[in-house]
This record gives C-alpha cells, structure tokens and sequence, in this order.
C-alpha cells in the first residue's frame, strides 16, 4: 500500500518537474511570437498543439515511475484520477480567479514568468489538457506490464 502511495506521489511530483522544465524550454526557445497569437496573450494553435503533445508525454512517463515504483496494481489509475480530478478543480479555480481577457496588447520580448501570468486559453483547452495527462497515465501504467 505505501508502495502505491509513493508511486502515485512520485508520478504525479515527476510529471509536473517535467511539464515546467518542458514548457520554460519550448517557450524560451520558440518565443513569444510563435508561442502566442500576433499582438496578443492568447496562445497560439502552434502552442495548444505543443501543450497537449507535452501534456500526454510527461503523463506516460509519470504512469511507468508510478507502475514502477508501485511494482504493479492500481497505483498508475490512482495517479489518473489524481491527475484529472487535480487538473479539472485548478483548472476550474484558474477560471474563476482569472479577470476576463482585457485584449491587452502584446509587445517585444515578454519574459517567461510574464508570459505565464498572462497566458490566456479557451476553457476547453484548460480541461482538456487533465483529461489528456489521465489517459496518458494510464498508458504509462500499461507499459510497466508490458516490460
């Protein structure tokens, strides 16, 4: 059971390590122009496309650490639902905590943390992405098995 619950915290600490790292290197290497809509905060499709892609990635490697860890068992669909009903709820907390899109325009080079301050998406993409980190545990999760 503490193999379980560790796999699970370790999965979940894993994913997210590799989700900043990723997107801080995406987004210093492609820059605010390629990363956003032209003279505004709102993500590009370029961006969404990268986001889902690193979403799913970072969620397989979190499943196979935790199926790893775990040696087995339910621990990778634990971590799943962790991931979805996580995601879901600050996703739903961002959108309610978030003042509406003001248009603010964009200009020059804007910073990494500045970027993500500002960064505006649709809602669909803010609960997509959780639904995509689940399904990409569970891959993950499966491929211990398989190994």
């Amino acid at each position: 059971m503490a193999r379980s619950i560790i796999g699970v915290i370790v999965g979940y600490v894993v994913m997210f390590i590799l989700q900043v790292a990723a997107f801080m290197t995406i987004y210093t290497v492609m820059g605010p122009n390629w990363s956003f809509k032209p003279s505004s905060y709102q993500a590009s499709t370029r961006w969404t496309v990268v986001q889902f892609t690193v979403v799913l990635i970072t969620a397989i490697i979190a499943g196979l650490v935790c199926a790893l860890i775990a040696k087995g068992g339910k621990a990778p669909m634990v971590l799943a639902g962790v991931i979805l009903v996580l995601g879901v709820a600050l996703g739903a907390l961002a959108i309610s905590m978030k003042p509406a899109d003001a248009h603010e325009v964009r200009t020059g080079n804007v910073p990494n943390m500045e970027a993500m301050s500002k960064a505006q998406h649709p809602a669909w993409v803010i609960f997509l992405g959780p639904v995509i980190g689940a399904v990409g545990a569970a891959i993950g999760g499966k491929l211990k098995r398989k190994s």
